[in-house]
């Protein structure tokens, strides 16, 4: 398996005059997918901004091949082989599906950018006869396979995606699983933030939990999923959600946390 990975060391990211994300480090290994699990207000929204070079961290490093990526726009970062994928399906609502996925490829020679657009209609076949359609037309999931398929023309050695799940129908849900599962299997190395812990231990194998901006469990998936109570030690479930540790099946609802 590769080795390569795509690192966060000491990372701090400071919003509205305090620091949210607070030292934080974990690693993203290629071919991979982590889960990152956290409450709402944890600061992981924060931190993908800031990867993805929305946001200057205060302190600490965003490691791929040795180099610093922190503090760098967001189309070096993107050049790189990061790609974000971020909170609330960013489209540009007027323009058309062909529109926003030319709009990803910008930075892409002609033949790379053609290369790419096929490669995600190939995911998300789905998109085919939507491509005329203006963005705002679409249903949610549809507009979270164009977001995704964004991210993707630029064939990314690294993927981060922010809350998959997000406001989307459980059938949606299990459609969009098996191709998080494709990237890695690809050899893309995947971040995956998500509300739904069974949706991302389902996937995951590697799991870290934050919590008031820290790292408060890193470990394998599977130790999560086997043992619920480590996510009640990390603040993360309550009342009756008990059950979110469990793997999600297919075609099952999943369960927040």
């Amino acid at each position: 398996m590769s080795t390569e990975m795509l690192s966060l060391e000491g990372l701090t990211v400071a919003r509205g005059g305090r620091n949210v994300v607070r030292e934080v480090s974990l690693e993203i290994p290629a071919g991979e997918v982590t889960a990152l699990l956290g409450p709402n207000g944890a600061g992981k929204s924060s931190m993908v901004l800031a990867i993805g070079g929305i946001l200057k961290p205060v302190a600490g490093r965003v490691l791929l091949d040795e180099n610093d990526l922190a503090g760098r726009r967001p189309e070096r970062i993107r050049r790189a082989g990061v790609a974000i994928v971020p909170e609330g399906r960013r489209l540009l609502p007027e323009l058309t599906v062909a529109e926003n996925l030319r709009v990803a490829t910008y930075t892409l020679s002609g033949s790379d950018a053609e290369a790419g657009r096929a490669r995600a209609l190939e995911l998300f076949p789905e998109l085919e006869k939507r491509l005329d359609n203006a963005a705002r037309a679409l249903s949610g999931g549809e507009q979270q396979m164009v977001v995704l398929a964004q991210a993707m023309v630029s064939r990314p050695r690294f993927v981060i995606i922010d809350e998959l799940s997000l406001g989307l129908a459980p059938v949606v849900v299990n459609r969009l699983v098996p191709t998080i599962r494709s990237f890695a299997e690809s050899g893309i190395g995947v971040l995956l933030i998500e509300q739904f812990a069974t949706v991302a231990l389902s996937l995951a194998n590697r799991a870290y939990v934050m919590e008031g901006g820290r790292i408060r469990f890193s470990g394998m998936a599977s130790e999560l999923r086997e043992k619920p109570e480590l996510l009640h030690s990390a603040y993360l479930l309550r009342g009756r959600n008990g059950a979110a540790g469990s793997p999600a099946s297919a075609g099952a609802q999943p369960h927040p946390v």
